[in-house]
């Protein structure tokens, strides 16, 4: 059986589909890639954090976004949808639809088993690219877990670990500090 060829799509054709879309779809090197569902304990942890920003971020010049704020990171030519986004001074978009970012100060990702590996890795190093992103944090959902990658001088990234429901994360780069046990707060983390 021959396979189909897959269309190759210009990134504005992409964001005309997008744009009527019923479902989410990332995008790279002319392909669209559908995005699947989250878990309960995914979209709690999301949920969570960003109820933990939004009251630090009330009165600061910083404003975030859940996961349906689409990302473009230029210089790989990816457009996705962090679970959490958050931009410092003026946000900066594509166009004058407002819903392509190209400035965030801090993404946070939630760990799936089957995007684990690719938001560690080569996901990562997309996000790398952009200039304006100096936090990067990753949230396990299968136990308490907190990678928080920082932004140093000439292109390091310190990495900073916390995995106990005690801990807190300052998350710098928007001037908050994140509590274990409110992200996953009303979750189950297997024995």
């Amino acid at each position: 059986m021959a396979s189909q060829a897959v269309p190759f799509l210009t990134p504005e054709q992409y964001l005309d589909i997008e744009r009527e879309a019923e479902y989410k779809s990332e995008y790279w090197r002319g392909e669209m890639f559908d995005m699947s569902g989250a878990t309960r304990s995914h979209n709690v942890i999301a949920f969570n954090t960003v109820g933990q920003l939004r009251e630090q971020l009330r009165l600061k010049s910083c404003e975030g976004y859940g996961s349906d704020m689409r990302v473009f990171v230029p210089k790989a030519g990816l457009y996705t949808y962090p679970d959490v986004t958050v931009v410092c001074g003026p946000p900066q978009f594509l166009d004058g639809q407002h819903d392509t970012l190209l400035n965030p100060a801090m993404i946070i990702e939630v760990l799936s088993p089957s995007t684990e590996a690719y938001d560690r890795g080569l996901k990562f190093e997309r996000y790398r690219s952009i200039d304006s992103l100096r936090q990067y944090l990753l949230l396990a959902q299968d136990r308490v877990q907190a990678d928080l990658y920082t932004r140093q001088e000439a292109s390091q990234w310190l990495f900073t670990s916390a995995s106990r429901l005690e801990d807190f994360l300052d998350l710098d780069s928007v001037g908050c500090r994140l509590s274990l046990a409110e992200c996953y707060e009303k979750v189950e983390i297997p024995a």
